[in-house]
């Protein structure tokens, strides 16, 4: 009797595993989940001339997606007028209500899972006779930006691999998902993207990773950045294995195929659109599905690769 009860329950153990596990090879821990948001929320409210902890910690998120000048130090917890200022820059990209106060349409726009690519490339430096402080990588055209670098003609057929990572889909998911972010930008642009034959080097290499993986840019676990890409003509796709990833999302997950297409955009030298409708619209919702490029999108890979 008491065999046939161990195998009954190591036979429901399974079936469990695998419901929970299907489409993913890793589990949450929701309170890691909620941590950026209630670091953000501590903050809400400090003002100007205020001391709090945290705030060497947002200016160094500020700094990382640009809205700090690249060469700034930043050692102090001070609310001080740079960090108005670099507050103010943040919420014109947004389209919030400029104050330079930490108000709750700020912090609650800092709260939407993003891209890890700034949002502003190689912004002014402090030194008032830099070349950086005369000149951005990026030229802009309507909401879009996109930077010198880009694939030369004799590499329009691109092609991509799945580099070795933390497993979080199958395989066959991973590929059918990919395959259809890279069609949309083939459909609007003189790309092909086909998958490099096993072993074969490639010039696109797609994983994900957690964490420190090597490539300068960490990865900070769930509630905040979602993924990156390299511009041309790096190659490196990277996803943050530890967010709460699906192909078809519900409220609290994060859809593959809508950031696959935008990190996409990345890899071909786009930069970030300020237009909220946009691809390259540097966050995105929970629970949502935007996979189709909009009118901005291609207009901005089509001035990119013009001449």
């Amino acid at each position: 009797m008491a065999p046939k009860l161990s195998h009954l329950l190591l036979a429901i153990l399974v079936i469990f595993s695998i419901q929970t596990f299907k489409g993913r090879a890793r589990t949450l821990k929701p309170e890691h989940q909620q941590s950026f948001s209630s670091f953000l929320q501590k903050l809400e409210g400090v003002q100007r001339g205020q001391t709090a902890e945290g705030l060497l910690h947002l200016k160094k998120y500020l700094k990382k997606f640009g809205y700090y000048p690249s060469d700034a130090t930043l050692t102090s917890s001070d609310f001080d007028d740079h960090l108005e200022l670099a507050l103010k820059t943040y919420q014109k990209y947004f389209g919030l209500n400029v104050t330079g106060n930490l108000d709750s349409s700020t912090t609650q726009q800092m709260m939407i899972p993003r891209c890890g690519v700034p949002d502003i490339i190689n912004p002014p430096s402090t030194e008032p006779n830099s070349t950086k402080s005369k000149h951005k990588r990026f030229h802009m055209v309507a909401h879009y930006d996109f930077g010198s670098a880009k694939w030369p003609p004799s590499k329009y057929a691109l092609t991509y691999t799945f580099g070795q990572g933390v497993q979080v889909f199958d395989l066959n998911t991973l590929r059918s998902v990919c395959a259809d972010a890279f069609q949309k930008w083939a459909e609007v642009t003189s790309f092909t993207f086909t998958e490099a034959t096993d072993g074969a080097s490639a010039d696109i290499v797609i994983a994900f990773y957690s964490g420190d993986h090597g490539d300068g840019t960490s990865f900070d676990g769930p509630g905040n950045i979602l993924a990156h890409a390299f511009y041309p003509q790096n190659g490196r796709l990277h996803y943050d294995a530890d967010e709460n990833w699906s192909t078809d999302p519900t409220m609290n997950q994060n859809d593959l195929e809508s950031v696959s297409v935008h990190e996409i955009g990345h890899l071909l030298g786009l930069d970030h659109s300020n237009d909220p409708e946009a691809i390259m619209y540097p966050t995105i919702e929970t629970g949502t599905k935007k996979r189709d490029l909009t009118q901005d999108d291609i207009d901005g890979i089509h001035a990119l690769y013009s001449n």
